[in-house]
């Protein structure tokens, strides 16, 4: 759903799967870009438990996740967003269903969950920094 029109949205929400990996990154990076410009949370369909492997990546970058709590939709104080932008098709289900009678804007970015790639340490290290490296491009150009 990239295509989407391209507005400037006031508060962006990040929604994934367990709001563990993908949805804070997203949050963390449109953060630092635009954070005095745009209000962003994240969520997620259920809560998990926040990644260590995310957290790591992304202090590689200068971005701390460490403080972050996953919640749920549910959670949030206000369910009030310009655009949210789902990062796994769960997500995606779950945005269109609270998203039916309001004027939110809607976007699914295809996100690889990188939880789910086996193999060496370094191996799933870079699974999650090709995560926020897609991450950051796709930001960067929806965002400017």
């Amino acid at each position: 759903m990239m295509d989407a029109p391209k507005t400037k949205p006031a508060s962006v929400l990040f929604v994934c799967t367990l709001n563990a990996v993908r949805s804070p990154m997203a949050a963390g990076l449109l953060r630092v870009l635009k954070g005095r410009e745009i209000y962003v949370e994240s969520a997620g369909v259920e809560a998990g438990a926040l990644d260590p492997l995310a957290v790591e990546v992304m202090a590689e970058i200068g971005i701390a996740l460490n403080a972050h709590r996953p919640r749920r939709f549910e959670d949030l104080q206000d369910g009030s967003f310009d655009l949210v932008v789902a990062l796994s098709p769960e997500a995606e289900a779950h945005a269109l269903k609270l998203g039916r009678n309001s004027a939110t804007q809607i976007e699914h970015w295809r996100t690889v969950d990188p939880t789910g790639v086996e193999g060496t340490a370094e191996q799933r290290k870079a699974a999650y920094r090709a995560v926020r490296d897609t991450l950051r491009r796709q930001i960067a150009a929806r965002f400017g």
